[in-house]
């Protein structure tokens, strides 16, 4: 593989570490909506643990001698008015947006590190490690769709409302910022490269949601 562009490596990082900063926040608020302390409590350990990859990040960033400030900026416009346009409004909404929002987002940048040199690469894929959400996502979910089914269509409406807005603001990332779009179109070769790798992260979304319970 060619030798990968510092900028792309600078972008990826930025936006990664904006990322688990904005995941930390939303974990710590969406907490509060817990119906249980149980669950309050599996929120707040999973916000400590954005916040500490948060802090990995921004140290490989100050690292390699770029302010994480100026790294993160170019993404916090992209990245809030996406939370600001899809912000659930009860917990079970907060755990699928979690879950596959969340997942969405993680799907692209694992792609995405997959094209990074060492150390780089293993550091992201070490930040995208399952903080044990999912599977307390699911397990929420499925309950509460045993419970009432006429909670599955709500959230599979929900569910998909997400899918469209996380596609629409990862292509624009992808085109506003030279660095990724070189770093996947070297990655895969060419610019359908672009096309192929969001057909991956479609298929996954469609199988986080069947995981749910809920109809992709």
């Amino acid at each position: 593989m060619p030798p990968v562009d510092n900028t792309a490596v600078a972008e990826l990082l930025g936006a990664l570490a904006y990322a688990e900063l904005t995941a930390f926040d939303r974990l710590a608020e969406d907490a509060r909506m817990a119906p249980t302390l149980a669950g309050r409590a599996a929120l707040s350990r999973m916000a400590a643990a954005e916040i500490a990859h948060h802090v990995r990040l921004t140290a490989r960033l100050t690292e390699l001698g770029i302010d994480p400030a100026v790294a993160m900026a170019p993404f916090v416009s992209a990245l809030d008015t996406f939370h600001e346009s899809t912000r659930p409004s009860t917990w079970l909404e907060g755990l699928v947006k979690a879950y596959v929002g969340d997942g969405l987002a993680t799907d692209f940048y694992r792609e995405i590190a997959g094209f990074l040199p060492e150390p780089d690469r293993g550091l992201v894929l070490e930040v995208l490690a399952d903080t044990g959400y999912a599977d307390f996502a699911v397990r929420e979910v499925r309950a509460a769709i045993a419970a009432n089914r006429k909670v599955a269509g709500r959230l599979a409406l929900w569910g998909r409302r997400l899918v469209g807005e996380a596609m629409t603001r990862s292509q624009a990332v992808i085109a506003e910022h030279e660095g990724l779009t070189e770093l996947i179109v070297t990655g895969t070769g060419d610019l359908s490269g672009i096309g192929r790798l969001i057909d991956r992260i479609t298929a996954a979304h469609t199988e986080r949601m069947k995981a749910l319970g809920l109809n992709p």
